[in-house]
């Protein structure tokens, strides 16, 4: 079995040997080389061809997320970013994951962490998902091409008949839940760019990220969004319109203040290694029994999420959508909650918020 050729760079030499020799203990990968710079490892890449690079972002010459930029545009490769947890680092680490980067690694004490043994694993396991990720929808300035759903099935009549359907009381209203993982940072800018701020639903996601970046995230989809993006706060009502993060380290929870529903967040114990979790999530939503769910499981390791759709679907109207393997950068969450016969529909990427929109507004129902 042919070994797993990494690229390491890094502009300070102890942490080029650190995370050598911690790669080097795992029987099936083989660092095939170090540099010192984004310059460096560009031509690096060009010589070894490296199947996973390790890349830090703080580097002088050329920095991580300007060589991440030309070897997504050039030679794209895995990539699996290093960055300290400063807000600063959060910022570059979010872009990075838009930029095309498959995960990133948060180094425990800053850009020179002598305790870097403590994510060892953590290391090496990363290296290994990013060599069986699918790059194969990462093409050139990707980020740029996201237009907003075209609405040509919902005409101003029907907008208008659905509306008053619900002042009549003939429609429940609706929630959107979404769960991602690796490479989910990238999917939901996708998502989320091409749904319109009129939604007549709140949205709550779980993206598994440490804490520390889920507010950066929620501050850059922010940013480019019609809908308003933020980090979940503990009590705070659900607004139609508005995409709430959950917290990293914090489950995301769902419960009712004055008869609204309202977000929890709590560190109860993680569920499968996770928190926040998507299972945690989607069984807190299917408490909601006044509620119709539209539940989206995208690119992620795993299967967070299969089991709390088993609770959605025994709590009332629920439809499915799952990420289809052909643009998920991981298809482990997607593919176990449609293995279990749990979703409705598979679609790309960029159908996603299509067929979001298409539930919410009342069709297919």
């Amino acid at each position: 079995m042919e070994k797993i050729k990494v690229l390491v760079v890094d502009d300070s030499a102890f942490m080029r040997k650190l995370i050598t020799d911690f790669l080097s203990e795992a029987p099936n990968i083989e660092v095939v080389g170090i540099a010192r710079n984004g310059q460096d490892a560009i031509e690096k890449i060009k010589e070894l061809k490296p199947h996973v690079v390790t890349l830090d972002i703080e580097m002088p010459v050329m920095n991580g997320l300007e060589a991440l930029k030309r070897i997504m545009e050039e030679h794209p490769v895995p990539v699996v970013m290093l960055s300290s947890t400063t807000k600063e680092g959060a910022e570059n680490t979010v872009l990075s994951m838009q930029y095309g980067a498959i995960d990133f690694i948060a180094k425990p004490s800053g850009p020179i962490s002598l305790d870097l043994h403590k994510i060892k694993e953590e290391i090496i396991t990363k290296v290994l998902l990013a060599s069986r990720a699918n790059l194969r929808t990462f093409g050139k300035s990707e980020v740029k091409k996201i237009n907003p759903v075209p609405f040509p099935n919902y005409s101003k009549i029907e907008t208008e008949e659905f509306s008053s359907n619900v002042h009549r009381g003939q429609e429940k209203k609706k929630i959107v839940c979404i769960g991602t993982s690796t490479g989910g940072p990238r999917a939901l800018q996708q998502v989320l760019m091409r749904l319109p701020e009129t939604i007549q639903a709140p949205i709550l996601i779980v993206q598994h990220m440490p804490k520390g970046f889920t507010k950066s995230l929620a501050t850059r989809l922010d940013s480019l969004c019609k809908i308003h993006v933020k980090e979940a706060e503990d009590g705070e009502l659900l607004k139609n319109g508005t995409a709430y993060i959950a917290p990293g380290g914090f489950h995301l929870k769902v419960t009712k203040r004055r008869n609204v529903p309202a977000i929890q967040i709590d560190e109860s114990p993680e569920r499968n290694g996770h928190r926040p979790s998507v299972d945690v999530m989607f069984e807190s939503i299917s408490t909601l029994y006044d509620y119709e769910k539209i539940a989206v499981i995208m690119t992620g390791m795993g299967s967070d999420g299969t089991e709390g759709l088993k609770h959605l679907r025994q709590s009332g109207y629920v439809k499915a959508v799952a990420e289809s393997e052909e643009t998920a950068v991981v298809f482990g969450m997607p593919k176990a909650a449609i293995t279990a016969n749990l979703v409705d529909d598979v679609v790309p990427l960029n159908k996603i918020a299509e067929m979001i929109m298409k539930y919410v507004n009342g069709q297919g129902v």
